[in-house]
């Protein structure tokens, strides 16, 4: 199995959670989530564990088992946070816009509504409760965004 970092080379321009994925039958969406987690692990390494829990509000126990490679379940708007704090990244603010604007436009370019993001999600999600997260006014985590925009890549011909 490739590791974390080759898959993100391979698959995902440098950018973070707003990234193209490049090859959507090399990588899955928990590989996708699994980038996304390590690029976040990186930021806490790189900051401290309680430095990031105090400025991100991200519990300490949370942020240290992500850097002990478990996997943990955080909202975008934690990862958002936790991204924030290291100047390789937006604010938190900017990068949320930035997700959501990029979301709304690839599934524009793939198109694709929520009732299609649905079904092609085997209904796990009521189009509205789709609609509600990709517009921030529902939490969405990690895990739920990385299906939803490998989704849409995959679906996206550009």
């Amino acid at each position: 199995m490739a590791s974390v970092a080759s898959l993100n080379a391979e698959h995902v321009r440098e950018r973070v959670l707003a990234d193209q994925i490049q090859d959507t039958e090399a990588v899955t969406a928990e590989d996708v989530r699994a980038d996304y987690e390590a690029a976040l692990a990186r930021v806490v390494e790189a900051e401290g564990v309680d430095a990031v829990a105090a400025a991100s509000g991200v519990d300490a126990a949370r942020l240290a088992a992500l850097v002990d490679g478990e996997p943990v379940e955080l909202t975008v708007e934690e990862a958002a946070g936790v991204f924030a704090l290291s100047d390789d990244y937006p604010d938190a603010e900017g990068l949320l816009l930035e997700v959501r604007d990029n979301l709304m436009l690839q599934m524009s370019s793939a198109v694709l509504d929520v009732e299609a993001l649905a079904r092609g999600l085997d209904d796990e999600f009521d189009p509205k409760e789709i609609q509600q997260k990709i517009e921030g006014r529902q939490p969405m985590t990690l895990g739920e965004y990385a299906r939803i925009y490998h989704h849409v890549a995959s679906e996206n011909p550009y």
